[in-house]
């Protein structure tokens, strides 16, 4: 089905920037209908940045247009091997209190999705996996929750600095075998 835009005032609308906070994407008066919901179950992973935070209200607010459900996702970071490999000896306490608030981290990451899900009134499930290869950890978490998307941030470097940081997002489009939205 395609989607047309009209100028009636009386029709319903998802414009998923001005959900978002952000300034309409769309000239005022004008409604987009006509649109099939597509998805059923998002994942929408965080690694707890600004930019993150913006993308989880607009995928919250896109799952709530289309009554789909959302799976909060975040890549724990594991252990670094240096603090542990061969030939090095690490206190047990402060490999715990690393772990710790690893988890603690992870789970307020997490939990900020459950939040944005609860105010909008959109069924949630939380995932946290320890995940070396944070990319490949979502495109699995997206398999094992059976989501039909992820909706995901892009932290938007370009040039050398994507060059050098590579791009998670980037990975995980390229990677994906199902439809990624991404949200800059």
């Amino acid at each position: 089905m395609r989607a047309s835009a009209t100028r009636s005032g009386s029709c319903g609308r998802f414009d998923l920037r001005q959900n978002a906070g952000l300034p309409p994407a769309y000239p005022e008066g004008v409604h987009i209908h006509g649109v099939v919901t597509m998805f059923k179950h998002i994942l929408i992973p965080t690694d707890g940045s600004s930019t993150a935070s913006k993308a989880i209200v607009a995928g919250v607010a896109l799952a709530k247009e289309m009554g789909a459900m959302v799976t909060g996702y975040h890549a724990q970071e594991p252990l670094p091997a240096h603090i542990y490999g061969e030939g090095y000896i690490a206190d047990k306490k402060i490999v715990a209190d690393f772990e710790s608030r690893s988890r603690e981290y992870a789970e307020r990451c997490v939990a900020e999705i459950g939040a944005a899900a609860k105010q909008a009134g959109v069924k949630f499930e939380s995932m946290i996996v320890k995940a070396p290869v944070p990319y490949e950890g979502i495109i699995e978490a997206a398999k094992k929750a059976k989501c039909d998307a992820i909706f995901i941030a892009s932290h938007g470097h370009r040039g050398l600095a994507r060059l050098v940081l590579g791009s998670v997002t980037n990975k995980v489009l390229t990677h994906s075998d199902i439809p990624v939205l991404v949200f800059r």
